[in-house]
């Protein structure tokens, strides 16, 4: 594969990165992806084409016997993509533009208790929003319909509860998070894009937040730990309770976008598809028990629709997964990053120019106010998507079902 010109590490037989020798690959990252790999209990680990250096590495996921290391998880517990399928009628940009800034200006729960928003969402994701008080009637209907995440029950929040979590509801937060209108413009895999409600032309709202700053206080509690019996499932618990508030928070996100859409309503939505792609499972590898982490790898189970997501400036890719065991049943959750944040702000500022950064080469928008934050997110800054697609189909982990190219991106 393509990589740094240092010397890298040799990877453990138990080891993989699926990645095609077109894919720019960072050399600090398989560094760190050896080293996890190589801890005691890992005996299985498969890094994607998107893999990247951070914490702990990004974009790749690890089987442990009969142990868990939430740092692998990191800050961002249960962050993930919500993608909703719409039968809104086309628009022009610009006024689908002015629209997403209007929508996302709302406050959405201004006459909610952010305590009572908190607890609902923390013990039954989106689905408890419907039993918080003044939730506008379009949010709860909507709600009402949202499945239930196959979780262990989440623990007690007393140690997270604040109101600040309730308020940040409804978020994109900052970083590689964004939420964006897209349009499907390409169709490899017809039967299975009609059930999920992609159609050629089709407009998509897609989300992809965590649960803000709840995962981090979460991250903070449990540090560098490795738990064995019992402990595991206190911080399952406290994981649980992070994914659902992240589902509820892609949710509630996803509904400014159906706002602006003139779609949040149930007959306005064609399908809906939501995975999480930090999170730790229990999952059997040829038949036997293991906790999987997954760190920027999306689950993609044998016949589960999965998405890989692009930069502002390419397509995300809606994929069906194969279920390789190899790959511990993952793809990647996105491009990659190919230049940290710092490298992006100093080498993009002098190739563009602040008013070029407003709209993407195939005529998307670009809803943000922060000048770093649209360097640090430039599409340069990435890794092209195509190759890393081409690796995760030519290995057998997925097929292609759709491509949405987005029309307005919001970043925060």
């Amino acid at each position: 594969m393509g990589t740094s010109s240092l010397p890298q590490p040799t990877l453990p037989p138990h080891a993989r990165i699926f990645a095609r020798p077109d894919v720019w690959m960072e050399g600090d990252a398989i560094t760190q992806f050896t080293r996890v790999a190589e801890l005691p209990g890992c005996v299985r680990a498969a890094g994607m084409p998107d893999l990247h250096s951070g914490r702990g590495p990004i974009g790749a996921a690890f089987a442990f016997e009969e142990r868990v290391l939430p740092y692998l998880v990191g800050g961002d517990a249960g962050c993930g993509v919500l993608l909703f399928a719409t039968t809104a009628s086309p628009r022009a940009v610009d006024k689908l533009e002015r629209r997403v800034r209007t929508a996302m200006d709302e406050d959405l729960l201004e006459d909610c208790d952010p305590l009572e928003v908190f607890d609902a969402c923390w013990h039954k994701g989106a689905k408890g929003l419907t039993e918080v008080a003044h939730v506008p009637d379009d949010i709860a209907a909507m709600a009402e319909r949202e499945c239930a995440l196959d979780l262990v029950p989440s623990g007690d929040p007393a140690a997270y509860r604040d109101p600040s979590h309730g308020r940040a509801l409804g978020s994109i937060g900052s970083g590689n998070h964004f939420a964006e209108i897209t349009r499907v413009t390409e169709v490899r895999d017809e039967a299975t894009a009609d059930a999920m409600g992609l159609e050629k032309g089709g407009l998509v709202a897609l989300v992809h937040t965590g649960s803000r700053g709840l995962g981090a206080q979460i991250g903070r509690r449990y540090g560098d730990a490795t738990l064995t019996g019992e402990a595991i499932d206190v911080y399952l618990a406290d994981l649980a309770g992070a994914v659902r508030f992240a589902q509820a928070n892609r949710f509630l996100v996803a509904c400014r976008l159906l706002r602006a859409l003139a779609a949040l309503r149930r007959d306005k939505v064609r399908g809906v598809l939501d995975i999480v792609h930090n999170t730790i499972r229990r999952e059997d590898i040829a038949g036997c028990p293991v906790w999987i982490h997954r760190k920027g790898a999306a689950p993609a189970s044998r016949g589960e629709a999965t998405v890989v997501l692009g930069s502002r400036g390419a397509p995300s890719w809606v994929l069906l997964g194969h279920g390789h065991e190899g790959a511990l049943a993952s793809v990647a959750h996105g491009a990659g990053r190919r230049m940290t944040r710092t490298e992006a702000r100093a080498k993009l500022a002098t190739r563009y120019k602040r008013a070029e950064l407003g709209r993407t080469a195939h005529g998307g928008r670009i809803v943000c106010d922060d000048a770093d934050l649209l360097y640090e997110e430039h599409p340069d800054a990435y890794k092209p998507i195509e190759p890393v697609v081409a690796s995760l189909v030519d290995e057998g982990l997925a097929a292609p079902i759709a491509s949405l190219v987005p029309l307005v991106t919001v970043k925060q």
